[in-house]
């Protein structure tokens, strides 16, 4: 009897990962569990030790654990592309993001703006300076709770015009996404998975992640928004 293999992710990864992972219990046998918070959160767990087989988060997350020795040096496989999409409330009406000049008067004509804790969130933030508009932004950015996803806020009304990967988007009622961001702009994280420091079983770990960086996964990934990285 195998023990089941414990992980810990980032929301943005959380459907394709617990698809992956029943997949990969019902070819081996090996039960595999992932434990999906907000990235910092999940990242702060496993600096401070928490015991965990493996890590999925952006990559440079999963880079600074890899430096700090929380996860295991020359373990790191990347996983999935992913990009952000654009959400209003659904029977809202449809803002044009079709070109960068036209998602920035988008965004300023928008009443509310959200964005998340993740990387893609920092980014986004970024662009808005680059395009010097933070400023006219200010008091109408709206930052999601760590592992709440903001598509919630948007089908909640509580934002009008909401940023976030569209992984995280594309499974929620209450929402119509507008689409990616134009390609000039297109904001793409990847997200990859690492073996942990605490973890008993590396040689499992490494099979697991060799599977999921697998061409096997990939249908999974697309079915979830995103690219195999």
């Amino acid at each position: 009897m195998t023990a089941t293999l414990q992980g810990i992710s980032s929301m943005a990864t959380r459907q394709v990962l617990n698809e992956l992972a029943q997949a990969y219990g019902q070819r081996t046998g090996h039960k595999v569990v992932v434990e999906s918070v907000g990235g910092v959160d999940a990242a702060r767990r496993v600096a401070a030790g928490e015991r965990f087989d493996f890590v999925v988060l952006a990559a440079d997350a999963i880079d600074k654990l890899l430096a700090g020795g929380q996860a295991v040096a020359g373990s790191r496989v990347d996983l999935v592309e992913s990009g952000v999409a654009i959400a209003v409330k659904e029977g809202a009406p449809r803002a044009d993001i079709s070109s960068e000049e036209a998602l920035r008067r988008a965004v300023l004509a928008a009443e509310t703006v959200g964005y998340s804790t993740g990387p893609s969130g920092v980014a986004l933030v970024k662009l808005f300076e680059r395009w010097d508009i933070a400023q006219d932004l200010q008091g109408r950015l709206v930052q999601a709770p760590p592992g709440v996803p903001v598509g919630a806020l948007v089908a909640r009304g509580d934002v009008a015009l909401g940023f976030q990967q569209l992984s995280e988007l594309i499974h929620l009622e209450g929402i119509t996404i507008l689409g990616p961001m134009p390609l000039a702009v297109q904001i793409n994280t990847i997200f990859a998975g690492a073996l942990c420091a605490t973890s008993q079983q590396p040689d499992a770990v490494r099979a697991l992640l060799a599977f999921m960086a697998s061409p096997d996964a990939a249908a999974p990934k697309r079915r979830n928004g995103m690219e195999p990285a």
